[in-house]
């Protein structure tokens, strides 16, 4: 291959991982651009799981073998089998080398050396490939993974050349990782409360505005809990405020295990005392189900006085739901009656039959009306 060919090749990997909007196309643009720049017909991205001691194949890219998912949730290998990814960069890098690919053949070792089965030409024979180049990766200063790129039975056989190249992607793949890593962090950052580590409230609107979409098109159930911490304002005149952010986060984790319950759901902080969990899919009755169990929890914290809870879900008589915003408006409703009435158990949105004041409260006019504590949520 041209060396002008190779230099294009570095260049639509770099422009492909900077256009990804997801780790998965970063990951799948990677193994597509390295597939493609040195002549394979199949590549692989694999992470190294330190703490598990384990590679974990996160892309299949291009011609897949029986079995190979392009993105398999649990192909792992030992890393005791590819010792090479921690052999070579603790014995030669550390010592002032660097980190390059090599080659490796289903022929094995030049000359075929008796009794020898390494796991990788193991897998090249198993699938038909007729040798591959594998490329530690670097990010950070840390071994991350390798890159693996394989070719068929029949064609060329890679060179030292191709090696040297595979270490230059592999490097321009780290740095993409690295740019990924970064926009993960501030995306997760910009939808994460940072005390509780809970959804926050932008989270949830865009997860309600989805799931509502969701409803309108093939009746799926949505169902939304708002939850009003009670006696926060007392814990913090009292203990002071680091104290109340204690119970905010001791409340935040009882609300992550009981969403836990409902596969799927959105446990998040609105703000303030305010929190809510979004299930997609559940039963009504098994959301209200799980509501009583979070204030049943929350009554037996050792701090504050439990949680006004109120539940709307479209598969309860709640009438149109044709927005996010009125769902919200009718949990907010029921959690409002809830705090009224003191109440220690999660207050529903239509069932109290046709006159429910729930949703009657929720569809009233927008003006605050007097002992109000606010309006309800937009």
């Amino acid at each position: 291959m041209a060396q002008e060919d190779r230099l294009a090749g570095v260049v639509r990997v770099a422009q492909a991982m900077a256009a990804a909007h997801s780790p998965r196309e970063s990951w799948l643009a990677a193994a597509h651009g390295a597939q493609r720049a040195l002549g394979g017909s199949f590549a692989a991205l694999s992470m190294w799981e330190r703490e598990r001691g384990r590679l974990k194949v996160l892309v299949n890219a291009g011609e897949r073998a029986s079995g190979e998912e392009e993105f398999p949730d649990n192909e792992t290998y030992p890393v005791h089998q590819f010792p090479e990814i921690t052999e070579f960069l603790h014995e030669r890098w550390a010592g002032g080398g660097e980190p390059n690919a090599w080659v490796e053949t289903a022929e094995g070792p030049a000359g075929g050396a008796a009794g020898y089965c390494h796991q990788r030409v193991a897998a090249l024979r198993r699938r038909g490939r007729g040798c591959c180049v594998v490329a530690p990766i670097v990010l950070n200063g840390r071994a991350w993974g390798e890159l693996y790129v394989a070719r068929p039975v029949g064609m060329p056989v890679f060179g030292r050349e191709d090696a040297d190249f595979a270490t230059v992607l592999a490097a321009v793949i780290a740095a993409g990782l690295a740019q990924t890593e970064r926009l993960e962090e501030a995306r997760r950052l910009a939808f994460t409360d940072a005390l509780t580590g809970l959804a926050n409230r932008r989270a949830v609107d865009a997860r309600l505005d989805e799931a509502v979409e969701s409803y309108r098109r093939d009746g799926t159930v949505v169902s939304l809990v708002v939850c009003d911490l009670n006696g926060l304002k007392k814990v913090n005149d009292t203990h002071g405020h680091a104290t109340g952010d204690r119970l905010l986060e001791r409340f935040g984790s009882v609300l992550s295990l009981c969403g836990a319950m409902l596969p799927g759901a959105l446990a998040a902080r609105l703000g303030g005392d305010e929190f809510c969990l979004l299930s997609v899919g559940p039963p009504a009755d098994e959301v209200v189900r799980v509501a009583h169990e979070l204030c049943v929890r929350a009554q037996d914290l050792d701090l504050g006085e439990g949680v006004a809870c109120g539940v709307a879900s479209t598969g309860d008589p709640i009438g149109p739901v044709r927005s996010a915003r009125r769902l919200f408006r009718l949990a907010d409703a029921a959690q409002y009656r809830a705090k009224a009435a003191r109440s220690t158990t999660p207050v529903v949105a239509g069932r109290e039959g046709p006159d429910d004041p729930v949703i009657q409260l929720a569809d009233a006019p927008e003006t605050k009306r007097p002992g109000e504590r606010r309006r309800f949520r937009n």
